[in-house]
C-alpha cells in the first residue's frame, strides 16, 4: 500500500470540472490500491516546457510530500519523457512518480487474467516505457519470461560498444514486435469466431459504457452470467459473451468488453484492437450509464467521442440509464439524457426495467430487417432454420424447387442468403 500526492494543470477545458477529475484520479488511485493523503493544484495556460507545472510550484509539491511523508506523486495527464525525468529529480529517488496513463496501465495489469489481456497490456506498457528509458532501467534485458510489469519477456545480448540502455532499448524494441505479432493471431482467431456468428445469423451486441457503470452487472442480471462485480474502475478487463433469448424467441449475443474514461491512453485503444473490433463489428451497442453519476452526461459524451476514435461510430445504439434504484423519480433521469438514444431507465442490481430494456434492444434489431423473397433448396434446411429463428416469416410456400419463403430478416443472414 502506498500513499499519494495528486497534483493536476487545469487545462481550461470546461467539459470536464477539475475538482470532478480530480475524485476520478483517487478513484483511480484506490483502485489500484493507493491511498490519498492530499491534493495539489495549478491554473496554467501550457504546460512548462521542463517541468509541466511552474518551478515555484514544484517546489511547493517537493515541501508538500515530504510534510506528508507520500511516496508515489501522480499527474492527471500524461506527461512528456521530459517532464518525467525533471520532475523525478526534483522529488528524489525515494518518491514514485506516475501519471494518469502509467495509473491506468498498472489497473490494467493487475485486472487482465487472460493470455489475451496480459499481451494487450503488455504491449501498451512497452510502448509507453519505451521513449520514457533512462539509465535508471539498468538490467531490463537480463530479465525474461514475465508478463506485463517490468520485464521484458526475453533476454538481450549487449553487442560491442552497447550501453546498458540501448540494449534495453533495443530488447523492448524486440518484445514490441514480437507481442504484436502474437496479437494478430488473436485478431484472426477472432475474425474467425465473427465469421461464424454471421454464418449463424445470431446478432451481437455490445455492451459499452464508462467504467464502473454496471455493465458486467448487466450481463450477470441478463444472463445468469458469473462475471466479476466490484465497486472500482476496471473491475473487469476481459470480454465475457453470453447469450440471451428476447422476448420475441430470438437469441442474440451479448458481450461486455473494457470500460472507457475520459483521456483513454492511446497506447490501450492500439494495443486493445483485437477486443475494440469485437464493439466496431456488432450490431447493436448497448451504452449503460450510471444515472446516479453527477457527471453522468459528461461520461456518456466521453464514451461517445471513444467509439468515434475506434470507428464504431454511427451504429445503432440503445441507452440503458443503469442505478435507477437510487432515484427518486426515474423518469427524470430519461428527461435529463434526452440527448442521448433510446434511454430505458433500469436497475441492473434489481432486475428493474429489464423486461423494457430487452424489448427496445429486440426493436432496435428489428428496424434493421430487410425483405428477402427467395426459393431455399431443400438440401439447406438449415437456413430455413435460422430464417425462422432470426426473422418474421410472413409467407411460406413449397415445391419441387424447394421452399419459396418471404421474410424480413437482419442484414447479417441477408447477405448470407444473397450467396444462394
Amino acid at each position: 500500500m502506498g500513499v499519494e500526492w495528486k497534483t493536476t494543470v487545469a487545462s481550461g477545458d470546461a467539459t470536464w470540472p477539475l475538482a470532478a477529475s480530480l475524485e476520478e484520479l483517487a478513484q483511480l488511485a484506490h483502485t489500484a490500491g493507493i491511498a490519498v493523503v492530499g491534493e495539489l493544484t495549478q491554473r496554467l495556460d501550457h504546460p512548462e516546457p521542463s517541468t509541466f507545472i511552474g518551478s515555484g510550484k514544484v517546489k511547493e509539491l517537493v515541501l508538500q510530500v515530504a510534510e506528508a511523508a507520500a511516496d508515489v506523486v501522480i499527474f492527471d495527464d500524461e506527461l512528456s519523457p521530459r517532464h518525467q525525468r525533471e520532475l523525478e529529480k526534483a522529488l528524489g529517488d525515494d518518491v514514485k512518480l506516475l501519471d494518469r496513463t502509467a495509473l491506468i496501465l498498472d489497473i490494467f495489469a493487475q485486472h487482465a487474467h487472460t493470455r489475451e489481456g496480459n499481451l494487450q497490456v503488455e504491449l501498451a506498457q512497452y510502448q509507453y516505457r519505451l521513449p520514457r528509458l533512462t539509465r535508471a532501467w539498468t538490467h531490463l534485458a537480463r530479465q525474461a519470461g514475465g508478463r506485463a510489469g517490468g520485464t521484458t519477456g526475453g533476454v538481450g545480448v549487449r553487442g560491442p560498444g552497447e550501453t546498458q540502455l540501448e540494449t534495453d532499448r533495443r530488447v523492448i524494441g524486440q518484445r514490441i514486435v514480437q507481442l504484436k505479432k502474437e496479437l494478430e493471431k488473436v485478431r484472426a482467431h477472432r475474425g474467425l469466431h465473427r465469421a461464424r456468428r454471421k454464418r449463424e445469423g445470431i446478432p451481437v451486441i455490445s455492451i459499452v459504457g464508462y467504467t464502473n457503470a454496471g455493465k458486467s452487472t448487466l450481463l450477470n442480471c441478463l444472463s445468469d452470467a458469473d462475471v466479476l462485480v466490484e465497486d472500482k474502475l476496471f473491475a473487469t478487463l476481459d470480454p465475457t459473451t453470453r447469450r440471451v433469448v428476447l422476448p420475441n424467441g430470438r437469441p442474440v449475443l451479448f458481450t461486455d468488453t473494457v470500460g472507457f474514461i475520459q483521456k483513454l491512453p492511446t497506447h490501450l485503444v492500439a494495443a486493445f484492437r483485437a477486443t475494440l473490433e469485437e464493439t466496431t463489428e456488432s450490431d447493436l451497442l448497448l451504452h449503460v450509464l450510471d444515472a446516479t453519476h453527477p457527471q453522468a452526461l459528461r461520461q456518456a459524451r466521453a464514451v461517445l467521442e471513444t467509439l468515434e476514435d475506434i470507428g464504431a461510430a454511427g451504429k445503432p445504439m440503445v441507452t440503458a440509464l443503469n442505478k435507477v434504484d437510487r432515484l427518486a423519480d426515474p423518469q427524470a433521469a430519461c428527461d435529463a439524457s434526452a440527448e442521448l438514444p433510446h434511454c430505458i431507465p433500469i436497475s441492473a442490481l434489481t432486475g428493474y426495467g429489464m423486461e423494457n430494456l430487452l424489448r427496445a434492444v429486440e426493436k432496435k434489431l428489428e428496424s434493421d430487417l430487410v425483405r428477402v423473397d427467395l426459393v431455399i433448396p431443400f438440401a439447406r434446411g438449415d437456413l430455413v432454420q435460422l430464417i425462422h429463428q432470426q426473422g418474421q416469416v410472413e409467407n411460406e410456400e413449397y415445391s419441387a424447387k424447394g421452399a419459396r419463403i418471404r421474410a424480413l430478416v437482419p442484414r447479417s443472414l441477408a447477405s448470407i442468403l444473397d450467396a444462394l
